[in-house]
């Protein structure tokens, strides 16, 4: 039996997605945020020294990372083309990129976005400041040709690799639903396209009864 300690609002709601794709029995231990933090419960760190999820229990290993849990979940299926093949490459690519190089400008983001709030109030203009600066000459252009990217690796067949559904969009659901949430999809018809077909899919939406409420699954033209 596959274990999925599954957080809240978390990169884990894709490996619940994930089993239900597969058809994978499994069973699934709930952690949940500190409300005011927002942080992952101590729980986690019984499992793992990093305390992050998500992680699985499978075959007698815990396992962290969904790029390495949907590796080792997916491999043989057609979720996950051969390695050395045009398919299987492709899809390997995304799974790297989602975590690699989607997901740090908005993570950056997001901890700048909360930074002028937290500090004290005499100095949260020099902090709010800042924080514009740090958009404004990075993060912004970087979303842009990240965002611009995921476009026209859209546009056509409507997939990220393969020209079907495949482990590489649901690597990239995250990173997609993350800047859904913040409005980046203006203009974007093919990244929404994406992101409705995806939501639309039984197990993404058995995922979502499993695994409870989760702010991403609303960010399409479709709600969930």
């Amino acid at each position: 039996m596959l274990t999925i300690h599954h957080l809240n609002e978390s990169r884990s709601q894709r490996v619940i997605w994930l089993a239900e794709e597969l058809g994978l029995p499994y069973e699934l231990v709930r952690h949940q945020r500190d409300p005011r933090t927002m942080l992952a419960p101590a729980s986690l760190k019984a499992l793992h020294p990093l305390g992050k999820a998500p992680m699985v229990a499978h075959r007698g290993r815990v396992l962290a990372e969904t790029g390495a849990i949907v590796a080792a979940l997916a491999g043989g299926s057609a979720l996950l083309p051969d390695e050395g093949t045009d398919a299987g490459d492709a899809v390997r690519y995304w799974l790297h990129y989602a975590e690699g190089s989607a997901m740090p400008p908005l993570v950056m983001r997001l901890v700048l976005g909360r930074i002028p709030a937290s500090v004290p109030w005499p100095l949260r203009p020099v902090a709010r400041a800042i924080t514009r600066g740090v958009e404004t000459a990075y993060l912004g252009p970087e979303m842009t040709r990240q965002l611009d990217w995921w476009e026209a690796s859209l546009t056509g067949d409507g997939w990220f690799a393969a020209g079907r559904f495949t482990a590489a969009d649901l690597m990239m659901s995250f990173p997609v639903e993350m800047a859904a949430l913040r409005g980046g999809l203006t203009d974007r018809p093919a990244t929404r396209g994406w992101l409705d077909r995806i939501h639309a899919r039984p197990a993404y939406q058995r995922a979502l009864v499993a695994g409870g409420p989760y702010s991403g699954a609303g960010t399409g033209e479709r709600t969930a």
